[in-house]
């Protein structure tokens, strides 16, 4: 009797993640049919950057006879991934949120929307800052002779490597605190390994980006920044862990 009682609020558990993936994967679907109308537009903003630097009279081309349709598809489900985080974390966070302890929960959900835009922001520095001098240099470096056609598809999958790279980049901070706040490093060894760390960052950024000195260190850089940030704000949340944790131990 014991264990069917004790199995229940593991079905409970699992009703409630199968409700929240279903609710998360139906926001990315409703995105999804509010976007694929405008596929083809969101594609043409995507290639911007290098459509603009190619040679006069280039253009990108389609090597696949279905590529002109399911990669503006793809890049559209991507987007709408991207737009319904905000809904995910929300599901993310009310499926969390029950089996924390109060000051967990003022930490969790902060962390939530600040991994968030850090990502995002990750995303729009790509995309603004280190696309134009990216693809500048590669087209203004083709050998004569060498007529610059990207094929769509390989663009996709090439800008949406390079977002990943710096979304996750931009999570420093927050793997910072995170780290800090489990009681898995601390302030002062991380401030101690900061010459590793530095070397670290470059090294990342020499695997995640092309093999050009420009993205490498457009990467390598705002990494050893965001990391300066984490460091900043992990002894604060340091602290404040400490103290709530001796005011439930005098409780």
């Amino acid at each position: 009797m014991s264990t069917v009682e004790d199995t229940q609020p593991l079905f409970s558990h699992l009703i409630e993640l199968r409700n929240r993936l279903l609710r998360s994967i139906l926001s990315v679907i409703v995105v999804f049919l509010g976007l694929v109308w405008f596929a083809n537009d969101i594609y043409s903003f995507l290639s911007a950057p290098l459509v603009e630097r190619l040679p006069e009279g280039a253009t990108m081309i389609a090597t696949d006879v279905a590529s002109p349709f399911f990669t503006p598809i793809k890049l559209t489900l991507v987007t709408s991934v991207f737009v319904a985080v905000p809904m995910i974390l929300y599901q993310v966070w009310g499926f969390i949120a029950p089996g924390l302890y109060k000051h967990e929960r003022k930490l969790i959900w902060p962390l939530l929307v600040s991994s968030s835009l850090l990502f995002y922001a990750g995303v729009a520095f790509a995309y603004f800052v280190v696309f134009p001098l990216v693809f500048g240099f590669f087209t203004s470096i083709a050998p004569d002779g060498v007529q610059v056609a990207t094929d769509i598809a390989s663009y996709l999958d090439f800008v949406l490597a390079l977002f990943m790279a710096f979304g996750i980049a931009f999570e420093i901070p927050v793997a910072i605190l995170l780290l800090c706040w489990t009681g898995a490093t601390d302030p002062q060894s991380l401030r101690e390994k900061r010459p590793y760390i530095i070397v670290g960052a470059f090294v990342v950024g020499m695997l995640l980006t092309p093999p050009d000195i420009i993205s490498q260190t457009l990467l390598a850089v705002p990494m050893c920044l965001l990391f300066e940030v984490g460091l900043f704000f992990s002894k604060f949340y340091v602290r404040e862990h400490d103290e709530e944790d001796e005011d439930i131990d005098a409780q």
